[in-house]
């Protein structure tokens, strides 16, 4: 079923060769900008960095598959936008060859020292999450690279070591400090405490380095020199591995337990898709647990498809207080079965002994009934399956960070991928690989992605809760939408923003695939959600009288700042439209 035999023998064959240019790029402003769409013949990649784009494009223009101009992003991003993702993090990746369905399960996991206690205090109760995140305690053991390598081996075209030579490129040449990053090192405190990170982001004064400042990293270059020629292995074995470990349990404030051994035995995971059918045409994939967002994602739609259907769900190109209320009730529903029920599989069985259990239409019939005319503001976990849980719910807690690829080649393999470091800087602690050198890569904090207390207040087990080896749940939602009718593909999309990617994702796919919308069009719509608690709305997208009715019903309302990340392409004839987030610095090239 995964075809592996072909690519193998292609990867192995005399591949193609090409020579990485960089690029001119001009930087637009941080903020809202709108942007544009672009339509494209056979090839496309979109990612949240335009320097990271064009890397990808320039290997899928030489011959590379998607898997190879994933590997190049990867990399770019790990120097241009590193407060979201990076070698030194973990990442979901879910491929399409033409014929099957892989999904890769690069997620960080707990140092074997973990116990679920180590985020509680000397007064037994959970630390604030300021201080958990910040320091060596919640490195978890990261998989990006080695997933990646995994990938690359079943599905690559060109060579591994030349995936590398953009960002090895630009982190000697060095590239534009972006507005994006400036202004996030400028509104961080906690990295300023980290002297390799201090040295390398900001100046003898404190204050980041300006836009536009050339920023050069020699520090990544020769690491990532490194794992070109070695692969994974110089990143898990050797004098980076020593170094990162050096580093998380050498923290003055906040040591962590990551090992040596735990490094050299971190594993890949190959999992099995879920796919799930949707209005009839449409057939929606995407992770399995350790990641709640799939489950989460087609609960809302399932849940939506289940309800009364409205005859205007949106006003004047914005959604409707009616739909609004429908959609935020759906997803507390939904969210109370995420803090119930998922986890890492490998350690917490799944409700009637399988996760589609959660999307049985009978049980989603059954949980659309609760949605009513008031909302519930904050409802109760279901029992599908008719199953009982002995878990306890995990309270809700931050999660962050993140940045979403989606490519697909001229050769009609797709893939989406999601990448995370956790936080904005992850746990704020740099590693220069043991090179001495200035820069670096930033470590990741996912394992705050675990709750933070091990039970519940009745003294009943979080599912989620740490454990040693365990990979911590995840919103991260890479999505692959087929045609139910001919099995083409239609869309890859995904974005950052911890719990929030399930909601953006969501969006997406109901304005691209229910109410029509180019794939811009649909990333350009007002954020919103709930995670059972307040109705959120993006601040300053929707009329003070839509906030008046969603109150009217019952809802507790908060408007703020929901910056995704989106990133989607959608098949357009024989060709393909991309979109990118207006809210970010991501642009689609293609041809």
């Amino acid at each position: 079923m995964l075809r592996l035999v072909v690519p193998m023998l292609l990867a192995s064959c005399a591949a193609p060769t090409w020579h990485y240019e960089p690029p001119n790029l001009p930087e637009g402003p941080s903020g809202y900008v709108a942007k544009p769409g672009w339509a494209v013949a056979r090839f496309a990649v979109a990612a949240a960095n335009p320097l990271a784009t064009d890397a990808g494009y320039q290997v899928l223009k030489a011959g590379g598959s998607a898997v190879d101009a994933a590997v190049a992003v990867q990399m770019v991003l790990t120097l241009v936008e590193p407060q979201s993702s990076g070698i030194g993090g973990g990442a979901m990746l879910l491929h399409w060859d033409g014929l099957a369905m892989q999904a890769w399960d690069g997620r960080e996991t707990a140092p074997a020292a973990a116990d679920e206690r180590m985020f509680l205090g000397a007064d037994g109760k959970p630390m604030p999450f300021a201080r958990a995140v910040v320091g060596g305690l919640a490195v978890g053991v990261p998989g990006a690279v080695k997933m990646l390598e995994a990938a690359h081996r079943a599905q690559g075209r060109l060579p591994w070591a030349q995936l590398f030579q953009p960002a090895i490129t630009l982190a000697e040449q060095g590239f534009a400090l972006s507005p994006r990053l400036h202004r996030q090192l400028r509104e961080d405190s906690a990295l300023r405490q980290d002297a390799q990170a201090a040295a390398y982001f900001y100046r003898a004064d404190g204050q980041p380095h300006p836009v536009g400042h050339r920023l050069r990293n020699p520090a990544l270059a020769e690491v990532l020199r490194r794992i070109a020629t070695s692969g994974s292995a110089a990143l898990h074995q050797g004098p980076v591995a020593a170094d990162v470990v050096d580093r998380v349990q050498q923290h003055p404030i906040n040591p962590g337990r990551i090992t040596l051994a735990d490094l050299a035995d971190y594993s890949v995971k190959r999992r099995e898709p879920i796919c799930t059918d949707w209005k009839a045409r449409y057939r929606i994939c995407g992770m399995p647990p350790p990641s709640s967002g799939h489950l989460a994602v087609m609960q809302i739609l399932g849940l939506l498809e289940r309800s009364p259907p409205l005859a205007n769900p949106l006003l004047d190109g914005v959604p409707s207080a009616a739909w609004l209320h429908v959609y935020t009730e759906a997803s507390r529903l939904a969210f109370a079965d995420r803090a119930q029920y998922v986890a890492d599989p490998d350690y917490v069985a799944a409700p009637a002994g399988r996760w589609t259990s959660l999307l049985d239409p009978d049980y989603l019939q059954s949980r659309a009934a609760l949605i009513g005319p008031r909302s519930v503001q904050q409802a109760q976990p279901g029992q599908p399956g008719g199953s009982r849980s002995a878990w306890g719910a995990q309270a809700d807690q931050p999660e962050h960070g993140t940045s979403h690829i989606s490519i697909v080649d001229g050769q009609g393999r797709g893939l989406a991928m999601t990448t995370t470091i956790e936080a904005a800087f992850g746990a704020h602690l740099m590693s220069d690989g043991g090179t001495g050198l200035a820069g670096g890569f930033l470590l990741n904090n996912e394992l705050t992605d675990f709750s933070l207390a091990p039970a519940d207040g009745q003294g009943r087990p979080v599912a989620n809760r740490v454990q040693p080896g365990k990979r911590p749940r995840s919103s991260m939602s890479p999505t692959l939408v087929f045609d139910r009718r001919d099995g083409r593909l239609l869309m890859s999309l995904g974005s950052p923003g911890g719990p929030a990617i399930i909601h953006f994702t969501a969006k997406t796919l109901i304005g691209a695939l229910d109410w029509g919308l180019d794939a811009q069009r649909a990333i350009d719509l007002p954020n919103f959600g709930s995670f059972n608690g307040p109705t959120v709305l993006e601040a300053g997208r929707f009329e003070q009288a839509t906030v008046e009715a969603l109150k009217a019903r019952g809802h507790r309302v908060v408007e703020t700042d929901l910056t995704s990340g989106l990133q989607a392409l959608e098949r357009r004839g024989e060709g393909w439209f991309g979109g990118a987030d207006p809210r970010r610095e991501g642009v689609v090239m293609g041809q």
